[in-house]
């Protein structure tokens, strides 16, 4: 399934994780998008990270800088990508955002997948 069309183009999303007690924690991210998918970098030691690895079901939703949801909210499954496939998902993010080009990785950085289908 394609990326929505609320979703594509836009400069946030609302990337909804959820807790194990079931609470969903809003958190709004820079993604790339490629072949019907969206691809998200974060640090491995995050709090996003730690929920995904106990629940992959999120929700994204279009949403402005502060996380202020703009737009309709969609169920979608997220992974931790392997490394060999971090390249292709940081040029996803590098061609929407110019700040993502500046060298201030961390070691600890970690690329997600995020599919909407």
């Amino acid at each position: 399934m394609p990326v929505p069309p609320e979703i594509g183009g836009q400069k946030y999303i609302c990337l909804t994780t959820f807790r194990k007690n079931g609470v969903a924690v809003r958190t709004p991210v820079w993604f790339g998008e490629k072949d019907g998918k969206l691809y998200v970098m974060t640090r491995s030691d995050s709090g996003k990270c730690k929920r995904l690895r106990n629940n992959p079901q999120v929700r994204i939703a279009p949403c402005t800088i502060r996380g202020k949801v703009t737009g309709p909210q969609f169920s979608a499954t997220a992974r931790f990508l392997d490394k060999e496939y971090w390249p292709s998902a940081r040029k996803a993010i590098n061609r929407k955002y110019w700040m993502a080009r500046l060298p201030i990785r961390s070691r600890q950085n970690l690329y997600i997948e995020i599919d909407p289908g």
